[in-house]
């Protein structure tokens, strides 16, 4: 996503010592973060096991990467350690893909990004008894992008949602919405505070989650309010769908106008000095 509501909390970054990463996933390093490489199908089978395993693991985190996100994760080293320590990372955006072809001369398989993941999995897995919860943005816009979910994805149960402005409540606050998450029985918590809050969120409080998928979702809830539509299809399969969000959202020119080709410097440097080429083909 592209981190379209930047809400949520500050708090410790630090990831939990007992949060193992998952196995068996071909990873690319982009700028200290290893983006897992499948293509659509492979993902939304990969979180369908997640899913549908019995009995429950524990929480798995997935996080999706844009060149801001990790632009801001090459400005904060305890941000990039929320994001190596994911069990999975997917890769969101031209800039992410491009990086991969200047980085390890290769092309990513699928542009495998929270907006069409989630409405992926609503369709694979309806009528399977499972459910969700929705964290985030505003105490009004949360209902609302509820009221849409209900209504859009039929055959699974809104287990329930909690607006994103936990940051100025003190810890107490995010541990009675954990006890909720927790009371509701959901199998899915979507998480959107937009980057990067909802990562850390994430990362601080999954220990205590008992939801078996925990996903940051960004400016998702955007999409179901109403407040932002996406590109057409034909953007997006031309790779310009940063330049359709742009013209929307005219207050985020320096991270675009500026912040690619900062991103795009980066990964320059970390070619010539070969430092991602260490990521290469990791299996996590």
């Amino acid at each position: 996503m592209n981190g379209d509501t930047a809400q949520g909390e500050m708090m410790d970054t630090t990831v939990p010592a007992s949060a193992p990463r998952a196995a068996n996933a071909r990873s690319l390093q982009v700028l200290g973060v290893p983006v897992t490489d499948h293509a659509m199908d492979e993902a939304l089978a990969w979180f369908e096991q997640v899913l549908t395993r019995q009995p429950r693991s524990r929480s798995q985190a997935v996080f999706f990467v844009n060149a801001h996100t990790l632009n801001v994760a090459c400005d904060d080293p305890a941000y990039r350690e929320v994001l190596r320590g994911a069990d999975r990372v997917y890769g969101d955006g031209t800039g992410v893909r491009w990086a991969v072809r200047l980085l390890h001369g290769r092309r990513l398989r699928d542009n495998v990004n929270g907006t069409d993941v989630v409405p992926g999995l609503f369709a694979r897995l309806a009528g399977r008894g499972l459910s969700y919860y929705l964290l985030g943005n505003t105490p009004e816009r949360i209902e609302r992008a509820a009221a849409h979910a209900q209504a859009v994805f039929p055959g699974w149960r809104m287990a329930g949602c909690h607006h994103g402005f936990l940051w100025d409540q003190g810890p107490e606050a995010s541990a009675e919405v954990v006890r909720q998450i927790n009371a509701s029985g959901a199998d899915m918590l979507l998480v959107g505070m937009g980057n990067p809050k909802q990562e850390q969120w994430i990362a601080r409080h999954l220990h205590q989650l008992e939801v078996p998928l925990c996903m940051g979702t960004g400016g998702l809830f955007d999409y179901w309010v109403g407040d932002l539509v996406r590109a057409p299809a034909w953007v997006r399969a031309i790779g310009y769908e940063w330049l359709h969000l742009l013209i929307r959202q005219p207050h985020k020119a320096r991270r675009y106008l500026l912040g690619n080709p900062l991103f795009l410097a980066r990964v320059l440097r970390n070619r010539l000095l070969g430092t991602d080429r260490a990521g290469h083909e990791v299996l996590r």
